[in-house]
């Protein structure tokens, strides 16, 4: 286990334009940990979280995951971008899931698991396949290998799109709203395989509108607004008994 956290954020800010959409975010996340971030629309919660893996580059402050830090390289006390290679390199090891599934429509549920780790990382198509049929089967899709993504539901499509996020076998998961596309009757299926992996050890980080699945599986619980952390805490806590009144204004509303 190592002994530094598996992400840390030290006075993040981010602007687009005129508009401050980061404020200066500090945050923890220990390995193992899940860490489950809510708020209201546009406070900051995604930015933060493709700030993570450099899909957003910061305007000040330092991220590092697992003891690294991201995007840059430190010289002279001064901050360097690093060359997109080598960003890249960092990002193979951060998985993410968005809102919106972006499976290959042309590729079967089978080929978009494992097209990553064999062109970007360079495995053997026969390694690769097994560890994919593998997630497929743990993702609770293990029949539907040779289906396109048009075969298959919202909610089939979110979790083949988790299991090819786990094939690149990253050591941190990145989720931005992963459910909230999907009609509701769905959202159970891709919720379990979250549950399953939080309890595999994954470090995750999830942004999220599910307080059910925030107060069971969340180990802590980040409640952002106006691009700052406003409250943070145990899960079952905060939401159960919120200290600050932009948080009960807005557990009032979701609850």
């Amino acid at each position: 286990m190592s002994d530094h956290p598996m992400v840390k954020a030290e006075q993040v800010c981010k602007s687009f334009g005129h508009v401050e959409v980061l404020k200066g975010i500090d945050l923890e996340i220990a390995p193992r940990e899940v860490l489950c971030i809510i708020g209201p629309s546009g406070s900051g919660k995604s930015t933060f979280l493709r700030c993570i893996n450099h899909l957003e580059d910061v305007d000040a402050g330092k991220l590092w995951v697992d003891g690294e830090l991201v995007g840059y390289r430190e010289r002279g006390g001064k901050l360097h971008e690093m060359k997109e290679r080598d960003v890249a390199a960092q990002r193979r090891e951060i998985g993410m899931v968005f809102q919106r599934f972006n499976l290959f429509p042309h590729m079967t549920a089978l080929e978009n698991v494992m097209v990553a780790p064999v062109k970007v990382k360079g495995e053997k198509k026969s390694v690769v396949h097994e560890r994919a049929m593998d997630l497929l089967k743990q993702v609770g899709l293990g029949d539907r290998g040779g289906a396109y993504p048009s075969m298959l539901s919202g909610g089939q499509q979110q979790r083949v799109a988790i299991a090819r996020a786990l094939a690149m076998q990253p050591k941190l998961m990145l989720f931005d709203e992963p459910t909230s596309a999907l009609d509701p009757e769905l959202v159970g299926d891709v919720l379990e395989v979250m549950r399953q992996l939080a309890e595999s050890g994954m470090t995750m980080v999830v942004v999220t509108h599910e307080m059910g699945f925030a107060r069971e599986v969340g180990d802590s619980l980040v409640f952002m607004d106006g691009g700052v952390v406003v409250e943070a805490g145990p899960p079952r806590e905060v939401i159960t008994n919120p200290q600050h009144k932009r948080t009960q204004a807005f557990l009032s509303k979701v609850l």
